[in-house]
């Protein structure tokens, strides 16, 4: 059975914690900020964890 290979573009955007956790950082926080509030700004700025279903998809994907 062929090595399964990893999605650089994945391993780049996301990271696996130690615990299995999968963040990523928060979209529409990067273009076009001058309408955006100061308040929707900052959040945009999180690391936030991505829901148990996709999560389990992305490990895969990763190969871990």
């Amino acid at each position: 059975m062929p090595k399964i290979k990893t999605r650089k573009a994945i391993t780049k955007r996301l990271k696996i914690t130690k615990n299995g956790k999968v963040l990523h950082r928060a979209s529409f926080g990067r273009h076009l900020r001058s309408r955006k509030g100061a308040a929707q700004l900052r959040r945009h700025r999180l690391i936030r964890e991505l829901g148990k279903t996709i999560s389990n998809k992305i490990r895969k994907v990763m190969g871990k």
